[in-house]
């Protein structure tokens, strides 16, 4: 397995890729936020020669207005993962599983050509509020307390958040840097 980071506006710029194949870059939330450090984030991670990707964090409501923002507000290039986040809302709200489906169909058909779409949740968000298993093209699950690559789940998953110490800390179920880089079809806008 290979190792990766996700970060948000809360973390710096400049977080640490020594031993990284990968990194998750919050792009947008909801219908009108935007990390105002991606850009930063983004082009720290494709220097350190990192398989990028981005999530939006999904609010309840006016799907399609959401995923226009993502693919338009996120600082993405061709072959960068995308990636709807699928979890509760500070305010307790939570987008229903026909939304979440909606929105990895929509990100799909606005940028599915050059790019894997694919869904990050929880496992409780997994076992208990998912009634399609529809993911896209891959599922990112987070389950901590338990070790790496080793979420209590049956579904095929690719990518695995399992600590937030000192940073959301993921593997990716790959064999190599290499591999990962030919699921996504390619790396920093280029084709592999």
């Amino acid at each position: 397995m290979i190792k990766g980071y996700d970060v948000s506006a809360f973390q710096d710029a400049h977080f640490a890729t020594a031993d990284a194949s990968f990194a998750f870059i919050k792009g947008t939330e909801g219908r009108s936020y935007v990390n105002p450090r991606q850009k930063e984030q983004a082009a720290h991670a494709r220097s350190a020669g990192l398989v990028v990707g981005f999530y939006h964090f999904l609010h309840p409501g006016h799907i399609k207005e959401q995923a226009a923002h993502f693919v338009k507000g996120s600082a993405s290039v061709d072959f960068d993962l995308l990636v709807v986040d699928w979890e509760s809302n500070p305010d307790g709200t939570v987008a229903t599983c026909a939304e979440k489906d909606s929105f990895i169909a929509e990100v799909k058909r606005l940028r599915g050509t050059h790019h894997k779409i694919g869904l990050y949740c929880n496992r409780d968000f997994w076992r208990h509020r998912d009634t399609t298993g529809h993911v896209g093209d891959f599922l990112w699950i987070a389950e901590y307390g338990v070790a790496a690559g080793k979420p209590h789940i049956q579904a095929k998953w690719k990518f695995h958040q399992y600590t937030d110490e000192p940073l959301d800390t993921n593997v990716g179920n790959f064999s190599s840097k290499a591999e990962l880089v030919a699921f996504a079809g390619g790396i920093n806008g280029k084709r592999s």
